[in-house]
Formats: structure tokens, sequence, C-alpha cells
């Protein structure tokens, strides 16, 4: 809004000017963020534990979380999305269409997951919204919001291969020239839809995937926002060079129009994390909930999805990813074997079985977070 505002402005003051760099909004959309989500927070605590807004506890959960966090309000993401939604608004340029698609898409996601909350504190039941229609509403969103930014032309049905100069699929050139694929055709079905369907079902299942597997990492006290603003640090790195023409050339990246100003998005969820964590760390005086982890993941995914780094998202965030793998395998073993693999999933509870101490666990997470963002950013090179 700013850039709207004030830019036409810079012809008779030169200070306007500031405004039409990126790198300037995205600065002080972090420190807006975080300006916005410290100075909340407070307020919002205190009403949570007015209105017994508090955490339910799983009962399959480990032992010490039924006598540490019990009594912790909930729903802490509701801030984090103030934050990041007014600073957002506020820094990025809004011409821009991937700015508004990241933008439904993480409230989207928030709605989703806040409405997963009220009914656990609602109900005093820890099971909350049912996991089919969690999907449901996470696949419908995401299906809706990529597969319009294709019929607009704001986003291309294509899949790009980190380590790898020019591997590439563009799923919309898959149909031959004579409207055949793979040596079939057909009469009634429009058939250069297919592959773009197929497309629109790995970017959803991305999306969907991510936003739970951050869920599932919501266990511990900061563990999730670390990795969270570690991953859109990352990202601010990817999206920036991603909407310059000159840099995504030389780094032989796509060039995605308008997905500079995403770094601005990503500042505003590092700021809004900054000044969750302030009231987060350990011992936590709230928790983010589903309104946070949901919409955090879905933030990312989606940042993700747009600018073509879906499949380097599994190294950004593999903090997540291995959160979420070590639930699946445990399920898989004991459906299978009748055997555990791990004491407890998600795998930051199997640490605590060993006897591991909740900042130990969380700080270490942090790290190997830290570890892979770095990596991920040296893909850039390796091509």
């Amino acid at each position: 809004m700013l850039y709207h505002l004030l830019v036409p402005l810079s012809d008779g003051a030169g200070f306007f000017n500031l405004f039409r760099y990126i790198s300037f909004r995205t600065a002080w959309g972090l420190v807006t963020s975080l300006a916005i989500a410290y100075w909340i927070f407070p307020w919002f605590i205190g009403r949570m534990k007015q209105q017994k807004m508090n955490q339910i506890i799983r009962e399959d959960g480990p032992e010490s979380h039924r006598l540490t966090k019990v009594g912790t309000p909930t729903m802490g993401g509701v801030p984090i999305l103030l934050a990041v939604g007014l600073s957002t608004l506020l820094w990025a340029r809004l011409d821009q269409p991937v700015v508004w698609m990241t933008l439904v898409l993480t409230m989207g996601y928030g709605l989703i997951g806040l409405y997963d909350d009220w009914r656990k504190v609602f109900y005093k039941s820890s099971d909350g919204l049912s996991g089919r229609y969690k999907l449901l509403g996470q696949f419908g969103l995401a299906g809706i919001v990529l597969g319009g930014g294709w019929v607009m032309g704001w986003i291309e049905p294509d899949l790009h291969f980190p380590f790898f100069k020019h591997a590439v699929i563009h799923f919309d050139e898959l149909v031959s020239a004579d409207g055949a694929l793979a040596g079939l055709s057909f009469d009634t079905v429009p058939l250069h839809l297919l592959p773009v369907g197929l497309w629109l079902i790995f970017v959803t299942t991305t999306m969907a995937g991510f936003s739970n597997a951050v869920n599932l990492t919501d266990g511990l006290d900061g563990l999730a926002i670390g990795p969270v603003m570690t991953s859109a640090g990352t990202f601010i790195i990817l999206a920036y060079v991603s909407g310059n023409v000159i840099m995504a050339d030389y780094l032989s990246i796509p060039y995605i129009e308008g997905s500079g100003e995403l770094t601005v998005f990503c500042a505003t969820l590092i700021g809004a994390g900054l000044g969750f964590l302030w009231y987060n760390t350990y011992p936590a005086s709230i928790f983010m909930g589903d309104v946070g982890s949901l919409a955090l993941g879905g933030a990312l995914g989606s940042v993700a999805v747009i600018t073509k780094h879906e499949l380097l998202l599994v190294m950004v965030g593999g903090i997540f990813v291995l959160e979420a793998l070590s639930v699946i395998i445990q399920v898989v073993s004991f459906k299978t074997t009748g055997k555990r693999v791990f004491k407890m999933a998600p795998i930051h509870h199997h640490y605590e079985k060993l006897g591991w101490s909740e900042p130990k666990i969380i700080v270490r997470f942090w790290i190997i977070s830290v570890l892979l963002a770095l990596v991920a950013l040296s893909t850039l090179k390796v091509r």
C-alpha cells in the first residue's frame, strides 16, 4: 500500500524513492510485523486466559505434558496472522497477483486451523475437526487458488528440479501437436487439461502435506516456529532471485514475475515469528494452535509452489518432513509388524522419551534447520 501511495510523490521528494526498493520494504515489513505481534500478544494471552481458551493436551502424548502444559492458552496463530496480513498489505506491492494468492492461501489455511482449534476448546477434546474435512478444505482451497492462478496466467504448470540446469517438466506441453498423449487420443476430453491436472494434484498435495507437517512439528515450546523462520529466511533469497530477470538467468532458475514481492511476505513471517517466540519460548505462555501451524505451513508451501521450488522445499523444510515421515513410519510399522520404530511419534517425542530435555531438543532441531537451509541455498550454484 505504501508503495502505491508514496512512490508517486518521489518526483517532489527524493526520500519517497526508497519505497521503490524491495530490500527497503522487506526490512520494514519484518520490523512492522514484529512490532504488531509483540504489541498484540500480551493482550491476546490475557484474553485467552480469561476465556479459558487453553490447549487441550492429548491423552496419548508424553506424561510430562499433562503436568507442565495444562492451562496454557492456545490460538496464538491469530496474532501471527494479523501481523503478517497487515504488514504485507502495508509494505508489499498490491498490483502483483502472486502476493494475493499467497495471502489468500495463508489466511484460508489459518481459518481451517481456527475452526479446528475452536472445536477442540469448545468440546474439550483433542480431536477437533476430522482429518477428512481438514484435508478437503486444504486441497480444495489450494486447488481453487492455484488452478485459478493458472487460468489467469499468473502461474505456469511447471516442475523444476534442483541441482540440474534446465531440468524442468512443462505439464501444459506434454500433449503432442495432434492432440495425443502417450499415443492415446480422446474425442470428448480436453486432452491438454490432463497433464495440468496432474500438476495441480502435485502442488495441492505439496501444500496440504507441508501444512500438516508443520502442524505435527508444533509439539514443543518454540520447536515449530524456529524452522518456520529459517525456511522463510531461505525463501526471502529464493523469491528475490526468482523475481529478478538477470539473477534468475544467471542462476538458471525460472523467472517468476512479481515473486520478488514475496520477499516482503516472507520477512513478515519472520517478524511475526519473532514476536510470537518472545512469548512461546520455553516455558511457553501461549501455543500457536492449528490456526498458526496450518497457516504457516501453507504460507511456506505457497511461496515454494509460486517460485517453482516445490522440490527444494523438502530440503528447506527438512525438519518438518522428518517429523511427518516419523509419523508415517511409526503407523506403517505398527500396522504391518505390530512393532514401533520410535518410542513415540512425531520424532521429537521420541527424544523426550530418551530423556532429552525440551530446550535441548528444540535448539538442536533449530541447528539442523539452519544447516538444511544453507545446503538448499547452495543448490543455486550446483546446477
